[in-house]
């Protein structure tokens, strides 16, 4: 798991001082969904700026300059492509029509098999959430168009934010989670993944005194919001029976190898939740498959009561063969 976060200020209001502090508590919250790397992107003198670095948020001082209207950022928990080669860390550059800057929070399954399918050119960037910028650089065009065509290929859980060069920002929400808070008084749009990222950003800058309103994001949603705060929206087809078809034809070559890849992941991740690792592996040795887990993760009270059923359970039938 990864953490979206960023910010899009329309109306100029709030002083550059208060902008900053709200760049850093994002980033710093955004910890909760990893740690191996995080940056940002903003947009200077129509330039895409992009700064990441292979370290947690807390040890990194994000300092854009004062005239800056939007901030685009991503905390990371390493899947594929290692965090200490900085290519591999979001965001990313792209270029179509006009360039960007791209962040992702899941896992891609097929990267590989659209590298080879869509004869996209070869990169030194081995993180496969690489391959949705190829994807978009191909179609030479940033707009609806390109960014559903871009969404209904890939496979994996995602949601993607792209910063444009126009102070556009767009929002491709796929399964995993986005919070998008609209404060119309301050001309504000503020997004993190979580609503939990979301509150203790802003409890540290004191903004949830202010009124909001929450902007539903649905699966399937193509969302943009531009530099003057208004939204235009478009879909791309989520349907499961729609993208079953073609991710059942290279799944069974790497099921086994994923599922490991996937257990370890979590192993590796239960931490940042406060979960013991002796506790995922004693799900995964009950039968609770990894996704299953990974959905539990993201309520605390729920893994912990499963653990507890589940050892409760054991102690139970270990009670019966002593008798």
């Amino acid at each position: 798991m990864c953490a979206l976060f960023g910010w899009l200020d329309y109306k100029h209001i709030i002083p550059y001082k208060i902008l900053k502090k709200l760049t850093q508590a994002l980033a710093n919250a955004a910890e909760e969904r990893g740690t191996d790397a995080a940056g940002i992107s903003y947009i200077r003198d129509g330039q895409v700026v992009i700064y990441k670095r292979p370290k947690p948020s807390h040890k990194i001082h994000f300092n854009a300059p004062d005239d800056t209207t939007a901030i685009m950022g991503h905390t990371r928990l390493t899947t594929q492509g290692n965090q200490k080669f900085n290519q591999n860390n979001h965001p990313f550059y792209g270029h179509a029509d006009k360039n960007f800057a791209f962040a992702h929070n899941g896992v891609l399954y097929n990267d590989m098999e659209l590298r080879k399918t869509k004869n996209l050119p070869a990169t030194h960037i081995e993180t496969d959430s690489y391959v949705a910028v190829q994807l978009i650089e191909q179609q030479k065009k940033l707009d609806f168009n390109s960014l559903k065509s871009m969404a209904e290929a890939v496979q994996g859980n995602f949601t993607f934010t792209i910063l444009d060069e126009d102070n556009s920002l767009y929002i491709i929400k796929g399964s995993n989670p986005m919070c998008l808070l609209h404060f119309e008084m301050l001309g504000i749009y503020i997004y993190a993944s979580t609503e939990s990222i979301m509150k203790n950003a802003l409890r540290k800058v004191n903004m949830l005194s202010f009124p909001y309103t929450r902007i539903e994001t649905a699966h399937g949603d193509i969302i943009r919001i531009n530099s003057n705060g208004i939204i235009n929206r478009s879909e791309f087809d989520s349907r499961e029976d729609f993208r079953y078809a073609s991710f059942m034809k290279y799944y069974d070559d790497w099921e086994d190898e994923y599922y490991t890849q996937h257990e370890q992941l979590l192993l590796e991740m239960c931490n940042c939740y406060g979960v013991d690792e002796d506790d995922v592996i004693l799900l995964l040795d009950y039968g609770y498959s990894a996704d299953e887990i990974e959905d539990m993760l993201c309520d605390y009270t729920l893994i912990t009561d499963t653990v507890r059923a589940v050892k409760g359970e054991e102690e139970y039938e270990d009670f019966l063969c002593e008798i």
